[in-house]
């Protein structure tokens, strides 16, 4: 993921943030640093090629990293 941000001068969010844009995902990036809002919004000019396209799609290993939207638990 580095490489591919390094290539096109960005961060890895912006990659992240291009990819799931570019593969029809709704996206809610959040941030209260204006630095990181601004980069948030410059992922416009961010093109990336088919080959780096497909890297970060094999990234997928099909587990949860956070919480299962399925599951409500109360407290």
């Amino acid at each position: 993921m580095r490489a591919i941000a390094e290539a096109h001068g960005c961060s890895a969010a912006q990659v992240l943030l291009r990819w799931h844009l570019d593969n029809g995902e709704i996206v809610i990036p959040k941030s209260v640093y204006p630095e990181r809002i601004r980069q948030n919004i410059a992922v416009e000019g961010i093109e990336l090629s088919g080959e780096e396209w497909e890297d970060i799609a094999g990234l997928e290993t099909g587990e949860r990293v956070g919480p299962d939207p399925n599951v409500f638990e109360r407290c």
